[in-house]
């Protein structure tokens, strides 16, 4: 039998990077930084929701925590004449404060665009679940999502995943549909993975989302190394 892997975690180190990066001197500060890196994303799933917000990395050194936030609708983000971010960098400090025995650090928050949003598994699986929040069939919304994925050219393979209620039915079921190949075992295949919920009178729906596009082979430099 098999492990199921993490597509992200399963890469760390071959092709990805790690989304927080800092060093902690003892395993008090460890602990502290972690419980604080975990407030800012729940914080941060939460009040940016609909923001097609792609990833979120977090950076620190000793006086201050940068986030960079990822999105394809950065303007959503900023605001008029950057109130939005001012607004939510002092919204992120409070939370940050709330953590016990977390150390006074100035928060920054530098938010960057993201071109090409279909090839993006995050912002795909809000718009799945966008779709189904506003009562349309299931299938209709995973045939037109999946349309839309392949016709970019970066993407080579999308597979989409719901489970719950689907059409408010009494007994909960898994659907799925697939277009072109994503090979999960190949370390080196760009594969972007993301879950999403949808929110329904009935219950939630769960949205799993894997895109592959294509693969990344070391620089020649490196592999003389």
């Amino acid at each position: 039998m098999t492990h199921t892997v993490h597509p992200y975690a399963h890469r760390l180190g071959v092709i990805r990077d790690w989304k927080s990066r800092w060093f902690a001197k003892s395993p008090a500060e460890y602990r502290t930084n972690v419980m604080i890196d975990t407030t800012i994303r729940r914080f941060l799933k939460k009040r940016l929701r609909g923001m097609y917000v792609t990833s979120v990395e977090i950076e620190r050194n000793q006086s201050a925590i940068r986030i960079v936030i990822k999105t394809s609708r950065p303007g959503l983000v900023i605001g008029r004449g950057g109130e939005g971010s001012q607004k939510l960098q002092k919204e992120v400090e409070a939370k940050v404060r709330t953590v016990k025995g977390a150390p006074k650090m100035a928060v920054r928050i530098d938010i960057e665009e993201v071109r090409s949003p279909e090839s993006q598994a995050p912002v795909v699986a809000y718009m799945i679940a966008e779709g189904l929040e506003k009562r349309q069939t299931f299938r209709r919304v995973l045939k037109q999502t999946v349309e839309k994925v392949m016709a970019n050219r970066d993407v080579q393979g999308v597979r989409i995943g719901i489970s719950g209620r689907l059409g408010g039915a009494e007994m909960s079921r898994q659907e799925e549909i697939k277009r072109g190949r994503v090979p999960l075992q190949t370390l080196r295949a760009d594969i972007d993975f993301a879950r999403e919920e949808a929110y329904l009178p009935y219950g939630v729906i769960g949205i799993k989302v894997w895109i592959y596009r294509g693969e990344i082979f070391a620089k020649k430099d490196e592999r003389r190394a």
